[in-house]
């Protein structure tokens, strides 16, 4: 867009506005908070990283223990078809 002499764009930052923008940066949070500052948001852009490039964690296993599986004392379970044919059989 074109406005008088001045054409305004739109686009990546140059240096000269990078600069600028690290010294706004450097009086609001001070040195001492640039480190944690910087940590937080390399971990921020790895984990987007691994949520948007479809990286899945490591598998599960959710399969029952083997003890569970020999258990003795556990009652079997009663699904609605069994109980509906105990009842119309009693």
């Amino acid at each position: 867009m074109v406005i008088g002499e001045t054409i305004l764009r739109a686009g990546t930052p140059g240096p000269w506005e990078l600069i600028l923008i690290l010294l706004i940066v450097l009086l609001i949070f001070g040195a001492g908070k640039l480190p944690q500052i910087g940590d937080a948001l390399g971990r921020g852009i790895r984990n987007f990283k691994n949520a948007s490039g479809g990286k899945k964690d490591d598998p599960v296993d959710v399969t029952p223990k083997a003890k569970a599986l020999e258990d003795k004392d556990a009652k079997p379970v009663k699904t609605v078809e069994v109980e509906a044919k105990e009842q119309q059989g009693a």
